[in-house]
């Protein structure tokens, strides 16, 4: 799937993997209930859960997030990396369909199974919470290639990370004439989904957003392209425990561990694959 290697999944080493959060209360929380570990992140404008995309468990725990907010009446809508920016549920009733609601979303099954998807997505249209689509469109990415504009939205330190995670996540394979260009996308990806939290903003109520771990980490992710007046807790959803990669503590508010899944070389088959590599 083109779509997965394109934008680094988090199921791929990252350089701003973090550490389990240090100190407090909310590790003592590591084996609560989804219910309570999300209501200890509260208040907050905006909570992003960032998944490892191919753990059953981390679609779990989305659900359970929605259902908890949306039972408290604090939900104000639910943001998802897997459609894209403009695309609602808004104009649907509760009793809508799983077709209809596929249907307003523009669901690509291919890229994001609605096996995976559809229970969060639905929970959120069962309690009359709109589901937005928050990925920068398809049709803008060569637009974000080209845009230099977007070579200054982090910092130099936090830019050049961004470049080896584009790196790494392409599994070194991408040319280096690339990087430049597909950070560019990596960044507007960031930046539509902030630009969908905020306008989704509801005072005393939480916008909840799924997406890869990558776009949730503070010194790289979404939080960079929000207004300061606005509070965000963000959450990595971690499968198994993985030290080497725990490396930067505080790029998360909390760290879930989940079950660990069997390893899988992710990049053995493009590797194999004939062609020029730089």
């Amino acid at each position: 799937m083109p779509h997965r290697l394109l934008f680094p999944p988090a199921w791929l080493p990252s350089l701003l993997a973090v550490a389990l959060l240090a100190g407090c209360s909310a590790a003592g929380l590591a084996d609560a209930p989804v219910a309570r570990r999300t209501v200890a992140l509260l208040p907050a404008d905006a909570l992003l859960l960032g998944e490892q995309h191919d753990a059953p468990e981390h679609h779990a725990i989305e659900r359970e997030a929605v259902e908890a907010l949306s039972a408290r009446g604090r939900l104000a809508a639910l943001a998802i990396e897997m459609a894209e920016e403009g695309s609602s549920t808004a104009h649907l009733d509760r009793a809508a369909t799983e077709a209809q609601v596929q249907t307003a979303l523009g669901w690509d099954e291919k890229a994001w199974p609605w096996s995976a998807y559809g229970p969060a997505v639905m929970a959120a249209v069962r309690a009359g919470v709109p589901v937005l689509g928050a990925n920068l469109p398809r049709a803008h990415m060569k637009d974000a290639m080209a845009d230099v504009s977007l070579d200054v939205q982090l910092g130099a330190e936090a830019h050049k990370a961004q470049e080896e995670a584009v790196r790494s996540g392409h599994c070194n394979l991408l040319p280096e004439s690339q990087i430049r260009p597909m950070t560019r996308i990596q960044i507007a990806r960031d930046r539509a989904m902030a630009q969908t939290i905020v306008k989704a903003r509801v005072p005393g109520k939480t916008v909840l957003l799924l997406s890869g771990a990558g776009h949730t980490a503070k010194a790289l992710g979404v939080p960079q392209h929000l207004p300061s007046d606005l509070s965000v807790k963000a959450v990595q959803l971690q499968a198994g425990a993985t030290p080497d990669s725990l490396r930067e503590a505080g790029a998360f508010d909390a760290v879930w561990q989940t079950p660990a899944l069997p390893e899988k070389d992710y990049c053995a088959t493009l590797r194999a694959q004939p062609g020029p590599r730089s």
